[in-house]
């Protein structure tokens, strides 16, 4: 009898890629994989620990399983990815529920792992981060329509509140013929969408090809019949070239939507950050996105409450978030991680502090991004159908404007039945909060 493995997967869609070459791996290896974690003998919970929310929604996740162990017929217990790579055996120290544990350089010891933790046995295994190999076969767990697409992994940034670094190596680059033949293969069943991803996209290229290459990549996955459309997330500004620019501007299958995170836009933040940018080259490059690619949607990140950051600097950053009005915005408030430089930097700010900046920054882009919103009323958008919501009787897809898991949805009305993963024209009739709700064209 095979052994039955079920899985959680959290934090970002590097993290889901890892979960699902996992998964290749196991049912490669005769072992069957199950939706209900209950019917599992072995459960794989493949984590993230980026920050303190992130470390604690792992170890949630982990007591909670591990309440299956104890309780019911689970057998085993198996933690994966960043929290063990960070914290390596003080996870089975502090968590004697956990039989083995993976490091991020270890996915392919995942099938000994699951039969050490199914004979009740303790395993750990930590390869070299920067010898994981890139790619690889996988099962796809996101809707049949789309899938991400992993084209580096690693980060030389070191920005000084990140552990990035540590956690999953140097930058690497895929080669090009590598994605190009797995996005050949994800058209040849079905996927319509693509979204890259990396720790850093817009340096693609740089190891293996001496110049940023990113604008190369879309060009040529372009050309692969199926896919419609190609999103592209985690960009640095300082590395936003004129031929990505140009690729936004022509390339009808490069959605008019990027991801860039700028963090902060006081110079002296950012110095401290270890941010490559400065304020005037953010603020350029944005002037000259939204000259050169009318409609694009911008989406950053900015973190309040970086060790400094006095009233001036807060206001500089909500000022600036006022005035350039982005489409898409989220604020993080500063999580201070061990391991990092900035741990032991001057001038903490308090926590209490950290949530009254994060609460009226994100009330301004509320307010931001609802007229965003009230702009799409009575016009038509193309939309990729996800479903039907039986609640509010209405089919439900994204635009151009939303990445899957980040950003709002469209929902619609229609005469007739839409599958999933089908293009449609969607008529705009209202706003409801972060969605929007139309017709069927």
């Amino acid at each position: 009898m095979s052994i039955k493995v079920g899985f959680v997967s959290l934090g970002c869609p590097k993290n889901l890629l890892n979960t699902e070459v996992m998964i290749a791996k196991l049912v490669d290896h005769g072992m069957e994989i199950v939706a209900e974690e209950i019917d599992a003998d072995v459960i794989v919970i493949s984590t993230c620990a980026f920050i303190e929310s992130a470390k604690n929604e792992a170890i949630e996740n982990i007591l909670d399983i591990a309440w299956l162990k104890k309780n019911r017929s689970l057998k085993g217990i198996v933690v994966t990815g960043c929290l063990p790579q960070r914290y390596k055996d003080e996870v089975l120290k502090e968590l004697p529920e956990v039989n083995c544990i993976l490091g991020t350089g270890s996915l392919d010891d995942i099938c000994h792992a699951v039969e050490v933790a199914y004979e009740g046995e303790s395993y750990s295994s930590f390869g070299d981060i920067d010898k994981q190999p890139l790619g690889g076969e996988r099962i796809i767990t996101t809707p049949d329509h789309f899938a991400y697409v992993q084209i580096a992994e690693g980060c030389d940034n070191c920005c000084t509140y990140c552990v990035i670094p540590s956690i999953r190596g140097r930058f690497r680059s895929r080669q090009m013929s590598d994605i190009t033949e797995e996005v050949r293969n994800l058209a040849s069943i079905g996927i319509k969408e693509i979204c890259l991803v990396a720790q850093d996209t817009t340096r693609y290229g740089e190891d293996l090809y001496g110049t940023y290459a990113l604008d190369s990549l879309i060009s040529e996955l372009s050309e692969i019949d199926g896919i419609e459309w190609i999103r592209v997330l985690y960009c640095y500004p300082d590395r936003i070239t004129d031929g990505l620019i140009e690729e936004f501007k022509n390339n009808k299958k490069l959605v008019k939507y990027i991801d860039m995170p700028i963090q902060h836009i006081n110079d002296g933040i950012l110095k401290r950050m270890n941010r490559r940018d400065t304020s005037a080259g953010i603020k350029a490059i944005i002037k000259k996105l939204r000259d050169n690619v009318p409609g694009i949607v911008l989406r950053t990140t900015v973190i309040v409450g970086f060790p400094g950051e006095k009233a001036a600097e807060y206001n500089e950053l909500r000022d600036f978030i006022k005035e350039t009005r982005f489409e898409r915005l989220g604020v993080f408030e500063y999580s201070r991680e061990e391991g990092t430089p900035a741990f032991d930097f001057p001038g903490q700010v308090s926590e209490n502090t950290k949530k009254k900046r994060c609460d009226e920054l994100m009330s301004i882009q509320n307010r931001i991004h609802n007229e965003y919103n009230a702009g799409f009323v009575g016009k038509e958008l193309k939309v990729i159908c996800e479903g039907y919501d039986e609640v509010s009787e209405c089919f439900y897809g994204r635009s151009y404007a939303d990445a899957p898991d980040i950003d709002g949805k469209v929902y619609f009305s229609a005469s007739r039945r839409v599958r999933p993963g089908e293009f449609v024209t969607v008529r705009i009739d209202e706003v409801l909060d972060y969605d929007l709700l139309g017709k069927l064209v």
